[in-house]
């Protein structure tokens, strides 16, 4: 491994982003050629285990564990440019970063991730991490959602959703339900509020049934169409903002703990730049993952225009489709890898329980395992817990490919008996 300092830098290929699709598709590339010139640009110093956070927002998860130094997790002979990138030059095949460097490439692969758009909500930097104001989706904020767990003797605890794509579209309601059955177990009274600005509690309407028992079971109310605009972390005020009849209504709602998710977006250099698509994401085609202008561009992961939900099992489904068509494009054959769209929620409905959600594009119901997937499992707890966190670092990272197990299966339309 070695960092380049120069005002210009060449590689075959350059990786932008070093999270888990940057990762995954470097490493794969290593094995599948290892003589490539690999580069991978990333400001960072360290590497984080997101999917965890919820767990430790709950208290079943060591925040410790879910953060590694970055260059011990990059493939072998890899450079490691550290930089923020401010834009594209696709033209010439050149990445500019914010000092100045240019960055050239025979093929890119964007893996650059997604934008938390703290700041989108008026008060809210200024309140998280005190006045009971939290949110999973940070390293040092997961911790303080434990501990306002634990200091919650009775009152208003409001879980929130923006109205944007946002990666792990479950870990809203995941935070709510740890909060919840921590609740339900020490006897503790709370009106639980689950605000969102979507239509449903999710996107899939087969899962989504189950997740509206799941919310009942807990006695929380569900409360659709609201985006959080306004936080007063003294007088502890949620302000949500409504449309009705075409114009817009604020309403002040009352908390003792209130959980955040901010509005997300491909990040800016990506957003206001020429590879994106009207709504400002990674344009690629939704099966090749290969850029709709430029053909020597892929993308995966959570800064594309793919209509799927952001998660690490999508990254899972695509890396292998980016490695197999960007070295078809080198080697001037046609592109035959696809993505289905495949991704996977693994809801956490209590300590001990998880509801797995798999699916595809247009909402196919894909599981690996033939069981109805609507129904907590212990099993799944084990699978979130422990098996997942082994896998990320050690097969998904090394870019050691699995074949996947999901597929179209069909099961009764009634729900069945759910328990969280």
């Amino acid at each position: 491994m070695s960092t380049q300092r120069q005002d210009t830098a060449n590689h075959q290929v350059v990786i932008i982003g070093a999270g888990t699709a940057g990762l995954a598709t470097a490493a794969a590339l290593r094995k599948a050629d290892p003589s490539l010139d690999i580069a991978l640009i990333d400001p960072s110093e360290h590497h984080f285990y997101q999917p965890a956070w919820t767990l430790v927002g709950g208290g079943q998860y060591d925040i410790a564990a879910t953060r590694r130094d970055l260059a011990d997790l990059l493939p072998r002979a890899t450079v490691l440019i550290n930089g923020h990138v401010s834009g594209f030059a696709p033209d010439e095949k050149q990445v500019v970063l914010h000092d100045g460097r240019r960055v050239s490439y025979e093929t890119l692969v964007v893996a650059a991730g997604i934008q938390l758009n703290w700041d989108a909500i008026e008060g809210l930097q200024q309140a998280l991490g005190q006045y009971g104001v939290t949110s999973n989706y940070r390293y040092d904020l997961a911790p303080y959602t434990w501990d306002c767990i634990q200091g919650f003797t009775r009152g208003t605890a409001i879980f929130t959703q923006p109205g944007t794509p946002i990666k792990c579209a479950g870990a809203p309601q995941k935070a709510l339900y740890l909060a919840a059955d921590y609740f339900r177990r020490h006897g503790i009274q709370a009106d639980l509020g689950f605000y969102t600005a979507a239509a449903s509690v999710f996107g899939v309407p087969f899962y989504a049934k189950a997740l509206d028992k799941v919310m009942a079971a807990y006695g929380a109310t569900q409360v659709y169409g609201r985006e959080l605009v306004a936080v007063d972390g003294p007088r502890k005020i949620a302000i949500f903002e409504s449309t009705l009849g075409g114009e817009k209504h604020r309403e002040e709602v009352a908390f003792d703990m209130l959980h955040v998710v901010p509005p997300q977006s491909a990040p800016d250099f990506i957003r206001q730049g020429p590879l994106a698509n009207a709504a400002g994401w990674l344009d690629v085609d939704a099966a090749t993952l290969q850029h709709a202008r430029y053909p020597e561009i892929f993308g995966l992961g959570d800064c594309t225009s793919t209509p799927n939900s952001k998660t690490a099992a999508a990254v899972k489904a695509q890396a292998p489709v980016v490695v197999a068509n960007l070295l078809a494009h080198r080697r001037g054959a046609a592109l035959s890898g696809r993505y289905d769209g495949y991704a996977a929620c693994p809801l956490t409905t209590s300590a001990g329980k998880v509801l797995l959600a798999e699916f595809s594009y247009g909402g196919e119901i894909t599981p690996s395992l033939p069981l109805d997937p609507r129904l907590p499992r212990s099993l799944y707890w084990k699978l979130k817990k422990s098996w997942l966190p082994w896998f990320y670092w050690n097969m998904l990272l090394k870019g050691r490919n699995v074949p996947a197990l999901h597929k179209k299966r069909d099961f009764p339309e009634k729900l069945p008996s759910i328990r969280p």
